[in-house]
C-alpha cells in the first residue's frame, strides 16, 4: 500500500495549483490531507471527488476557513471515525480514522501553539490524548499515524535549532512528548531510511526560506514498532509546490482490503 500525507493549506487554494495532477500521478492507496479550511456545505462540490476513490472529511465546526482534515482511500475501510472521544479536542475537525485489516490509520492536524499559553496547553492535551486512544486502539492492531504534528523533534529537523528553542514546535515540552510517543513503541519511519539534516516540510512563505531551504520537517508518518517490517519505504517530497508544506510518503508491503 502506498500513503501519503500532505498539509494543503486550504484545500480550494491548492485546486488552483496543480493539486489533481500531482494526485494522479501518485497514484495512491490512502492520501491524508490538513488544514484543508473548508466547510460542510461546500463539499457537495464535485472538485471534492476523486474517481475510484472514497473521500471522508472532518471539517471545523467552531470557525470558518480553519483546520480540517480528508481522506481520500482506494479501499474499503472497515470503519470511519472522526475526531478523539475527549469532548475538549472535538469540533476542530482534526482527526479521521480509518480502520483496515491489518491495521488503524490515523489522518491528524495536531494544533499549533504558537498563539498563546492556552493554545500551547491545548496543544498538549491534545497530544496525551492521542496517545492514549492510541495505545487503546493499538491493543487489537498496529497503528499508522500521519499529518502535520507541528512540532520538530530533534534539532537535525530544523534548519535553525538555537535561533527556535523559545519558539512553539520546537519547545523543550514539546520535543519530550515527542520522546514518549517514540518510547511508547512508535517509529518516525523517514529517519529509518534517511538520517541526513536539510530534510524538510514546511518553510514559511516569508524571507524566501523555500528557496534557501530553511524549514522545518514536522510532517511525519509513524508506526506503531510491530509494524516496522513491513515498513519498505519512506520519503518527503519538497520540490512538489501548492502549500508551505510538502507531501509525505510511505510504502508499506501488506496486503490491499
Amino acid at each position: 500500500m502506498i500513503l501519503y500525507s500532505w498539509n494543503v493549506n486550504g484545500f480550494r487554494a491548492v485546486l488552483n495549483k496543480g493539486y489533481w495532477e500531482w494526485f494522479r500521478q501518485v497514484d495512491a492507496d490512502v492520501v491524508g490531507l490538513q488544514e484543508v479550511k473548508i466547510q460542510q456545505d461546500q463539499l457537495a462540490e464535485e472538485s471534492c471527488k476523486a474517481p475510484g476513490y472514497q473521500d471522508y472529511w472532518n471539517c471545523c465546526q467552531v470557525k470558518k476557513g480553519y483546520s480540517g482534515v480528508a481522506c481520500y482511500t482506494r479501499n474499503h475501510p472497515l470503519s470511519v471515525a472522526l475526531d478523539l472521544p475527549l469532548a475538549p479536542f472535538q469540533d476542530e475537525g482534526r482527526v479521521i480514522q480509518l480502520e483496515f485489516p491489518k491495521f488503524y490509520y490515523f489522518n491528524v492536524y495536531f494544533p499549533n501553539g504558537q498563539m498563546s499559553q492556552a493554545r500551547l496547553d491545548y496543544k498538549l492535551g491534545f497530544y496525551d490524548a492521542f496517545l492514549t486512544y492510541a495505545q487503546n486502539l493499538r491493543q487489537t492492531k498496529p497503528i499508522v499515524v500521519c499529518g502535520d504534528f507541528n512540532t520538530a523533534h530533534k534539532e537535525i529537523d530544523l534548519k535553525n535549532p538555537q535561533a527556535n528553542a523559545a519558539t512553539s514546535g520546537f519547545l523543550p515540552i514539546e520535543r519530550a512528548w515527542m520522546d514518549k510517543f517514540i518510547d511508547s513503541g512508535y517509529v518516525d519511519t523517514f529517519r529509518m531510511f534517511n538520517d541526513q539534516p536539510g530534510q524538510y516540510t514546511w518553510w514559511t512563505y516569508r524571507f524566501g526560506a523555500r528557496s534557501r531551504n530553511a524549514g522545518w520537517r514536522i510532517d511525519y508518518f509513524f508506526v506503531s514498532r510491530e509494524l516496522v517490517p513491513a515498513v519498505r519505504r519512506a520519503w518527503i517530497e519538497p520540490e512538489v509546490m501548492g502549500s508551505d508544506h510538502c507531501p509525505v510518503g510511505l510504502e508499506l508491503e501488506v496486503e490491499r482490503p
